[in-house]
Formats: C-alpha cells, sequence, structure tokens
C-alpha cells in the first residue's frame, strides 16, 4: 500500500479537522439528566472530593487521562519544527493510547524551549491528569525535565523517546541473545546516538545483565571516552569508558551489538563484517537505519536484524510500550514509573514473542505469517495480547516495587486484573467468560473435523489452552504435526492432542457396521457404507455416537447444509419435532439469541412453535430466563396479512400450553429490543423489558439480521447452535477465524456438560 502526500493530508483533513474528538460518557439527553451532570447535581461531586481529594479518581476521569506534552523542539526524525507542527504527531500518539489500551488522552503543545518553563506548566496540571507522557523533547532538556517533574508530581512521569524505545528494544535485544546463543554479560555493545533514547537503551540493558563496561557510546563526535571534553554531558559522561577507540569503526571491531538511534547509512558493510560472530544489530533511526536491511544480511548471514520500520522484521515500535505501560500505571495509581516496571515490560514482550501467534494478527499483516526466531523477535503492535500481558506485568511490578497508591496484593488478584483487561480487546468477553468457566468445570472430549486446517488446529489448541476441552483432530498425522510444528505449538502440549486418521482407527470396521445398520433400509449398501464412513462429518458423529468422543465441530470449508446433514441423521434428534440454529448475538454489551437463524426456510405454524420452545431450553441452559419476542412486520395486529395472523395464532399456543414462558407477538424488532417503545406504546404487553431470545418469522429474515449486526453493527456473533439433538455437535461458519473457533468450542462443551 503506497502513502501518498496526498492521501496523508487528505485523512488529516476530512469531516473533523485533525485526530481527535471528545465524546461524553454519560447521558445528557433531559433536564434530569443534565442536572446531574451539571448544576445543581454536580455540587455533590465537588464537596464529596473537596473533603477527599483522592475521591477525584472515583468521580472523575482523572485516572484514565493522561497528558501526551511537548514543545516540538526534537520531533520524530524532523527535529525542532515547533510545538504547532508538532501537534499532528501528537494527535496521533493519542490515538494509538486509545486503540492499544483505551487510556484518553488531551494533547498539550508548549510554546518554550526552556526547560523550567516547561517544568513549572506541568507541575500545575497535576490536578487535570493521572499520567504524563512527555514527548519530542529535544536531549539532553528531556532528561532534566524528566527527573524535576518525578521529584515534584505525584503521578507517573514517562519520557516514551526514551524509555519506550528502551524497552522495546531491550525486549528484543533478550531474544536475539537467546536465539544467538550468547551471555547479556560477556557481550560488547555499540549504542549510536547520545541522546534521548542512546542513554536510555544503555541504562536500561544493565537490567538484563549487560556490564556498564561493556558499553561503548558514539555520537556525533566520535566515542565517548574518559576524560573526551568535546560537547559532553552529565549523562554522557556516566557511561565514558577507558579505550583507545575513537571512531564508530574502531568501536564496532569484535562487537557483539550494535543499537543505532543515530541517523541513516551512518553504518558500513565494512563495520558489519568486523562484528564478532553471530551478531546482533538494531539499526533503529527512522525513517532510514544505520544501514539497509538488505545490505546487512548480504553481508552477514549469521546477523539478526531490527529496524524501526514496518517493512522489515523486527520492527522496534514504540507503540508496543507507551500504551500498555500507562494502562498497567494508571490501573494500580502509581506514583511514578520505575526502573522495575520498565524491565517487567520489556520481559513481558520478550516473553510473548515466545507464543504461538493468534490468526487475527495475521490477518493485520496481509496474511504474513510468523512464529518466534530471527525474523520474529518482538511481537507486533496489533497482537491483542500485548495488553493482556505488558500492562499485568508493570502494574504487578508497579505492586511490588511499592509505588502504587491501589496495588494488587495478590496472584489471585495479579489474575482478576489480567481479566478485566480483557473487555478492551474482547467486547463478548463478558458473555464468553460465564461459558469458558463452565466449560472448565467439567472439560469434554470434543472431534474437529477438519483437523489439517491450520485455523481449526488454532481454535482446538486455544481451546486446550483454557482448560475446558481435550482436542481430537480427525486428519493425516503427518500432516497435523507438520502444521502444529509450524504454528510454533509446544511440543509437550502436542502429546495431549489426540489425531486420528480414520482409515486407520481400530474401530473403523465397527462403525461401518453401525453406519451401514443405521443406514441399510435407505439404499446404503456395505461397500458404500464403509466408503461413507471415511468422510470425516460421517465419522465424527460416528464417534459420538459410541461415546469415544462426547461432542464433535465441523463446517469450516463447506456449505452448513452439508456439513449439519450426517450430524442430523446419525445423532438423532431428542423426539422433537426439528433442530433449530440459534445464534447468540453480543452487541452493546447486550446478548441477543436469534433463531431459527439456519436450518428451516420458510417454518409453519408448528414448527415455529417447535422453535420458539427449543431455542427457550437453549437459552436456559446458558443461565438466562428467556424472554421471548415472536418477530414480523406487524405490532400486536396492525396489520392483517397471513404472516402477522399465523405469528398471532403461534403466541396464543405459546402462552396456552407453555404458561412459564414469556413470550409475546406478533411484534416489530425495535419493539422488541426497545424498552421504551414497549413500555410506551403497549404497556399491556407480556414482556415488561426487552427480549433476548428473538424468534424470526423465516429464514431469510434471520440471516440477514444477524448478518448486518456483524457486519455493520459491529456485533460479536457465536453460533449457529444447535437446539434439541441427542448428541452434542455444532457447525462452525464457513471461514470462521481461530478465535471464533474456540468460542464455539467452549459452547458446544457446555451442551455437552448438559447430556450427561
Amino acid at each position: 500500500m503506497q502513502i501518498t502526500e496526498k492521501s496523508v493530508l487528505e485523512y488529516h483533513s476530512r469531516k473533523k479537522k485533525g485526530k481527535l474528538s471528545v465524546h461524553p460518557t454519560k447521558p445528557c439527553n433531559t433536564q434530569y439528566d443534565l442536572s446531574l451532570a451539571y448544576t445543581p447535581g454536580v455540587a455533590v461531586v465537588c464537596n464529596k472530593i473537596a473533603a477527599n481529594e483522592d475521591d477525584v479518581y472515583e468521580y472523575t476521569a482523572k485516572g484514565n487521562l493522561v497528558a501526551v506534552v511537548s514543545n516540538g523542539t526534537a520531533v520524530l526524525g524532523l527535529g525542532a519544527i515547533g510545538p504547532s507542527a508538532g501537534k499532528p504527531v501528537m494527535e496521533g500518539k493519542a490515538v494509538l493510547f486509545k486503540r492499544f489500551a483505551d487510556v484518553d488522552v488531551f494533547d498539550i503543545e508548549l510554546n518554550s524551549k526552556v526547560p523550567d518553563d516547561i517544568i513549572k506548566c506541568v507541575s500545575m496540571m497535576q490536578p487535570t491528569f493521572g499520567g504524563i507522557n512527555l514527548e519530542d523533547i529535544k536531549a539532553p532538556d528531556c532528561f532534566y525535565i524528566e527527573e524535576k517533574l518525578e521529584e515534584i508530581l505525584d503521578i507517573p512521569v514517562f519520557h516514551d523517546d526514551q524509555h519506550g524505545t528502551a524497552i522495546i528494544a531491550t525486549a528484543g535485544l533478550m531474544n536475539a541473545l537467546e536465539l544467538q546463543k550468547k551471555s547479556a554479560s560477556d557481550i560488547k555493545v555499540v549504542i549510536a546516538g547520545a541522546g534521548a533514547a542512546g542513554i536510555a537503551c544503555a541504562n536500561l540493558i544493565l537490567n538484563i545483565g549487560v556490564q556498564r563496561e561493556n558499553i561503548m557510546l558514539v555520537d556525533s563526535v566520535g566515542v565517548v571516552y574518559k576524560g573526551r571534553t568535546d560537547r559532553m554531558n552529565e549523562y554522557k559522561e556516566r557511561f565514558a569508558c577507558n579505550t583507545n577507540a575513537r571512531t564508530i569503526a574502531d568501536a564496532m571491531k569484535s562487537a557483539d551489538v550494535f543499537m543505532g538511534v543515530a541517523a541513516k547509512d551512518l553504518l558500513s558493510e565494512d563495520m558489519v563484517k568486523s562484528m564478532n560472530e553471530k551478531p546482533i544489530i538494531f539499526a533503529m533511526a527512522n525513517p532510514d537505519p544505520e544501514i539497509p536491511y538488505d545490505v546487512a544480511k548480504a553481508v552477514r548471514s549469521d546477523l539478526i536484524m531490527a529496524t524501526g520500520r514496518s517493512d522489515f522484521p523486527n520492527q522496534v515500535n514504540n507503540v508496543l510500550g507507551f500504551p500498555f505501560i500507562f494502562r498497567g500505571a494508571l490501573d494500580v495509581r502509581a506514583r511514578k514509573i520505575n526502573n522495575e516496571m520498565k524491565v517487567a515490560a520489556a520481559h513481558a514482550l520478550a516473553n510473548l514473542a515466545k507464543e504461538p501467534v493468534p490468526e487475527e494478527v495475521f490477518h493485520a499483516y496481509s496474511d504474513e505469517r510468523f512464529s518466534f526466531g530471527p525474523e520474529y523477535i518482538i511481537p507486533k503492535p496489533f497482537d491483542p495480547r500485548v495488553l493482556l500481558w505488558e500492562a499485568p506485568a508493570v502494574a504487578w511490578a508497579a505492586s511490588k516495587s511499592g509505588v502504587a497508591k491501589n496495588p494488587l496484593k495478590s496472584e489471585e488478584e495479579l489474575e482478576e486484573y489480567r481479566k478485566s483487561l480483557m473487555y478492551i480487546t474482547n467486547k463478548n468477553f463478558v458473555f464468553m467468560d460465564k461459558i469458558y468457566q463452565r466449560a472448565k468445570s467439567n472439560p469434554k472430549r470434543v472431534v474437529f473435523t477438519d483437523g489439517e486446517n491450520e485455523r481449526v488446529i488454532r481454535g482446538a489448541y486455544e481451546s486446550f489452552l483454557k482448560g475446558f476441552l481435550k482436542p481430537i483432530l480427525l486428519g493425516k498425522a503427518s500432516v497435523i504435526k507438520e502444521k502444529i510444528t509450524q504454528i510454533g505449538i509446544p511440543e509437550k502440549v502436542i502429546e495431549n492432542f489426540r489425531i486420528i486418521h480414520p482409515p486407520e482407527f481400530e474401530k473403523f470396521e465397527s462403525y461401518a457396521k453401525k453406519y451401514y445398520e443405521m443406514r441399510q433400509r435407505k439404499g446404503l449398501t456395505w461397500a458404500r457404507a464403509k466408503q461413507r464412513v471415511l468422510e470425516q462429518n460421517i465419522f465424527a458423529p460416528l464417534m459420538v455416537l459410541n461415546e469415544d468422543a462426547d461432542a464433535y465441530i465441523s463446517g469450516i470449508d463447506q456449505p452448513y447444509s452439508d456439513a449439519v446433514s450426517p450430524g442430523l441423521k446419525i445423532c438423532n434428534m431428542k423426539g422433537h419435532a426439528l433442530v433449530a440454529g440459534v445464534y447468540i448475538v453480543i452487541i452493546q454489551n447486550d446478548v441477543f439469541f436469534f433463531s431459527d437463524t439456519s436450518l428451516t426456510i420458510e417454518p409453519n405454524e408448528n414448527q415455529l412453535y417447535e422453535i420458539a420452545v427449543n431455542s427457550s431450553r437453549l437459552v436456559k441452559e446458558f443461565g438466562y430466563t428467556p424472554k421471548i419476542a415472536m418477530l414480523s412486520f406487524s405490532n400486536f395486529g396492525s396489520t392483517d396479512h397471513p404472516q402477522t395472523l399465523k405469528i398471532k395464532r403461534v403466541v396464543k399456543r405459546l402462552n396456552k400450553e407453555q404458561p412459564d414462558l414469556i413470550v409475546d407477538g406478533e411484534m416489530q424488532a425495535d419493539t422488541a429490543v426497545v424498552e421504551e417503545i414497549l413500555q410506551r406504546n403497549f404497556p399491556f404487553s407480556l414482556l415488561k423489558e426487552k427480549a433476548n431470545l428473538l424468534i424470526f418469522p423465516e429464514l431469510n429474515s434471520a440471516n440477514i439480521a444477524y448478518k448486518l449486526l456483524q457486519r455493520l453493527g459491529g456485533a460479536t456473533v457465536i453460533g449457529p447452535i444447535l437446539t434439541d439433538t441427542d448428541k452434542a455437535f455444532n457447525i462452525m461458519q464457513r471461514n470462521a477465524e481461530a478465535n471464533e473457533i474456540t468460542d464455539l468450542a467452549a459452547v458446544t462443551v457446555v451442551k455437552a456438560q448438559n447430556y450427561v
């Protein structure tokens, strides 16, 4: 994708100018709302805070509000372009805070180059903000400003140009050293660039075992050595070394690691050749690294390299740091971001890079595949797990080191905090967490028919890690094991996967005999039975029928009708007239059940009755009281039409024969889900609050409704879930992603539990 000057300018100028806007978090639609939000009601809150200043965190947005502060003296690779020209960068920073960690930001651009002015101004803003992110302030001013603000303020201060780069680079360095089989205590490190990022890198890598005497700092003058007087300051002096080396070429000889935060084309091919065996180069100058990636790799085949660019492997991107570091710091009300918190963030990122990568991350990067190795030593910014690893690590380090005002007191509290962060990354977490907990209480053996499919393997793996099932994969063992290895699933985990190739299964003959007995009066011959049982969609339900598994899931790459038909024939219905397909639709934290979405195209009255009754049982299985709306284009007789009269008769029958069910209709969809419409216009309705089980009049409307909500309304959709079968099985959506397979697997396990 090409980025042009025109496209960038258009992006920033269209609609509302810039990249930020303020949105209220409380309703203000009535006079009553206004009285609560402002006068006279707000005085109650003001008095509360006046009596106890800490209550400002309880009643205002301060605890989730960060100031991004800059004077524009060192903007990106643009230099001292001033505060106004730097504002688009600060707005961009605010967008990243919100996008990746749900942290709110005001960007503050200050028109002063005097460090004490910055300090005074920021210190006076402490009542407004929960944290301060200093940005694009030149060195050495940035060191002085940060140190003084940390002394003055009781909220975290973090200069991202320093520590963000250092944290991400240190995470990558730990993994690169592991892959190159080198010890941090033995390596020689050259750091080019003695500004904010370079000094911060030098300081932070000391915490992973690098020896101070083995670090050689190089600036625009040359090597920083003891006794040098030209362009020195106290921060460089801390890393002045005893050496005869004077140039970067001298420094690079036999170096193990190069970390560059300087300028393009600083390194030559000869310098790279002069490095020690299995070298590590982090050329992080932006937009052009100290040596082009391809050039360096051509010179040294044993090299591990990272840059600051997204078009090469191993991007050192600060977005992997600041949103999540502040998230963790704010959530425990840390007074500062100390060394322990920075090191914890680096370790969390390093460890995450070793985990198998979720499918959704591949999609964010044009389906590029990567796993831990020389070209993947740092997680990708769009990996949603970064929040769940880094923020808890930072919060825990703050708690353990004594800088948290609301510390996490135990491993259990840490786990609860990590779980709370799931609400940011996974909108269906509230519902699915309950399902996961129920599934974990009694794990089941679940067969995945498409066991050679990578997404299915990932879904099975995630389900196993969550502890709610024992996976059985159908397919050739050699193919499945190869894909498992490519995904990066640890060998110790593979031992828990049962892989079955139907032709080689010891019970194949007995399965074929069973199937033949079931279908011999429906035109099936013995020879054909043996052929059909080789089909995974038939083999899997036979496994469940013969109690060699508890449930199965099918359908990843085939039409729904082809996938569901064998299960309906083998895992017979429980004496009911039909099976319905129910989708769970989660939107704005509300949970709805849509039925029938997948099986009966034009249900008659009896079928609509069965769909409502069977679907209500399913809703109860998931711990909800069904409140049923029988949907139509009419509201309670407003239109006389054969379709509406049919639904009216079904409602009458349900009310008579199922008196324990809360059901009403016929009604339009907005009447069913908007309580204000229901109560204002139809106070006589048996539904006193919005419905949660919506029964559609036919398959067209049901299918259209859930797909529009999913694609245009941002709803999370789980299913379809089949009602009332003798054995537990479900058919996933075609082309389902791994996380969707995991959700459906948990639902299927809960379903299987109800059959025991």
